[in-house]
């Protein structure tokens, strides 16, 4: 399938099944921490970028097999890219509750909800995660880089609006970079604005994996603490995690036996056409790559990369002390 992904098991919610709308990469940002890589079309337009038919026909695909089903804890819905921008966004939330039976859970950059027509179709899903790394035009600016169409005020005032009128669950999730946006003056000016806001819980993250660009560098754990007790202290929220450093452990009873049945039956090109659309949208380790397809252990998913890896279809890369494919 060229849209859906997984299902992986994400740090925040569980067994989630992926659906990408956008081909690599369009969006309204070009983050230098990005996993993706570089922004290719830099636009604040919506647009069918990817045909809204062919994903419901895989949507449909995947749903039609309820051993695969099973296997689904949520459904979420992101992109190679930023996913407000597929106008046909409102049309799959709808068909993937109504296909699924899964909660559904979208993950945005937060620029768009200034807009009526996207936050009218975000209001069907059951969970929305924007972001919002800075408050301040300068960090704003250094590390999202966004096109010259967003407006930082426009993007706060419609993260605020949406938050007060928005029934489902509203996450929050903000990303710390060091030198960047980990200062007093930039803590307190998103203090702030998260005062203003009504949130489920806020979530801190940092440089966890490869960046796209190198001086995009994580800050430490004490910084991220210190920054949670700002924000639960001045913001008035009471559930502030910290999601940074390490995936979930998430794996239920039988889960390992399911994913072990879902991939016993592939031819190994089958199963490497698998892993390469999970590294296409994200950088993973082999201990990431064996926990979700049960391969045999870390060194046997070196074993069946290292073709690629030789072939240059994918690469190894090191970030911190841990080594990463992409």
């Amino acid at each position: 399938m060229n849209h859906i992904f997984g299902p992986v098991n994400s740090r925040r919610l569980g067994r989630s099944l992926g659906i990408d709308l956008l081909p690599a990469k369009v969006c309204n940002f070009d983050c230098i921490y990005c996993e993706v890589g570089p922004t290719t079309t830099l636009t604040c337009e919506r647009g069918e970028y990817v045909a809204t038919g062919e994903i419901l026909a895989e949507i449909d695909a995947f749903c039609a097999d309820p051993n695969r089903l099973a296997q689904v804890d949520v459904v979420t819905v992101t992109a190679s890219g930023e996913p407000t921008l597929h106008s046909g966004l409102g049309r799959i939330i709808s068909h993937l509750r109504e296909k699924s039976g899964k909660p559904v859970a979208v993950l945005t950059n937060g620029t768009n909800l200034d807009r009526p027509d996207v936050t009218e179709e975000l209001s069907r899903a059951d969970i929305v995660i924007p972001s919002l790394d800075a408050a301040l035009s300068p960090a704003f600016r250094k590390l999202n880089r966004p096109a010259p169409c967003v407006d930082l005020g426009e993007v706060v005032s419609g993260l605020v609006r949406f938050s007060r009128s928005y029934g489902g669950e509203l996450w929050l999730e903000v990303l710390v970079v060091e030198g960047i946006n980990d200062g007093e003056e930039d803590v307190r000016a998103l203090v702030e604005v998260i005062r203003k806001m009504k949130l489920s819980r806020v979530q801190l993250n940092t440089v966890a994996r490869p960046p796209l660009e190198k001086f995009a560098r994580p800050v430490n754990r004490e910084r991220l603490e210190k920054i949670r007790d700002r924000i639960m202290a001045g913001a008035g929220v009471a559930h502030v995690e910290i999601i940074a450093h390490g995936i979930s452990s998430f794996e239920r009873d039988g889960d390992v036996e399911a994913r072990k049945i879902k991939f016993r039956y592939l031819k190994q090109e089958e199963l490497l056409g698998e892993i390469l659309q999970m590294l296409q949208r994200r950088p993973c380790t082999v201990v990431d790559i064996d926990r979700i397809f049960k391969v045999g252990g870390p060194e046997k998913v070196e074993q069946l990369l290292e073709p690629l890896v030789q072939s240059g279809t994918i690469e190894r890369r090191l970030h911190g002390d841990t080594t990463y494919y992409q």
